[in-house]
């Protein structure tokens, strides 16, 4: 029984040493990649070779391979993650191309995100937002009844979908401003919604966006790229009311120096 038919391919890689050094592209022929590889995959394929060969392989991001941890993350094609519609690059597939095509592979661009090398960036300007105000502040015990709050099953959903940003940064990436307003519009919306996170609103709000600013991002002017490129299918509405709660915070502040 005959396997699936290879496909060759060009590919223009960034290469960069570090932050403080000139990149360049370097063009790699990769032959006979099978279709059923995922992109990871097929770099793997390509470093064993070039490995092999006495070549500097390919430094990239990637840890779980399945969409979830948000590692992985390089602009294919000019797209983050590949033009595939709500999928990491991890989970785009080599079928997804055709014999003989040329793709870009570059690292996702943003001042606040330093090239480390190569594909490889530094989203730790994620972290430090998350640090500053995206969690909740519980007194520790036993657990209590998963009923023992009743919330409404439509905000349970709602708050669940901002919860499943995953922080890989393609929304940065994407955004002519490289804004994080969708990531961090996300993160405040998974307790905004819910009860839980409603005693600390008022400082979290403020506290991620003085972050986000001193992080290098720009603002959000409403492009709405972001919901496009962001693999977990984020709506731009959690950035309506990270607005909504930004205003009552602000108002709020001003009315209690």
């Amino acid at each position: 029984m005959k396997g699936p038919k290879t496909i060759n391919l060009t590919l223009k890689v960034w290469r960069q040493a570090g932050s403080q050094e000139h990149g360049q592209f370097e063009t790699i022929k990769a032959d006979d990649v099978d279709p059923n590889m995922s992109f990871m995959e097929m770099l793997d394929a390509l470093n064993e070779k070039r490995i092999i060969e006495d070549k500097e392989p390919i430094e990239f991001d990637n840890d779980c391979r399945e969409g979830i941890c948000g590692t992985c993350g390089a602009m294919v094609n000019g797209i983050p993650h590949g033009h595939g519609q709500g999928t990491t690059i991890c989970q785009l597939h080599m079928r997804a191309f055709n014999d003989g095509d040329t793709i870009v592979v570059e690292p996702f661009r943003a001042r606040a995100f330093k090239v480390i090398k190569d594909l490889i960036v530094d989203r730790s300007a994620l972290d430090k937002i998350i640090q500053a105000g995206g969690y909740i502040s519980v007194n520790t015990g036993g657990t209590p009844d998963a009923n023992a709050t009743p919330i409404a099953q439509e905000t349970v959903e709602e708050a669940m979908d901002a919860a499943a940003c995953i922080g890989c940064g393609a929304c940065v990436a994407t955004c002519p401003n490289a804004s994080a307003m969708l990531f961090v519009s996300a993160k405040v919306s998974q307790f905004a919604l819910l009860p839980q996170g409603r005693p600390e609103a008022t400082q979290r709000v403020l506290a991620m966006l003085k972050e986000m600013d001193t992080c290098g991002f720009g603002n959000c002017t409403n492009h709405r790229v972001c919901e496009n490129a962001c693999p977990k299918e984020v709506s731009i509405t959690h950035i309506a009311r990270f607005n909504r709660e930004f205003l009552k915070a602000a108002i709020f502040a001003r009315s209690n120096p």
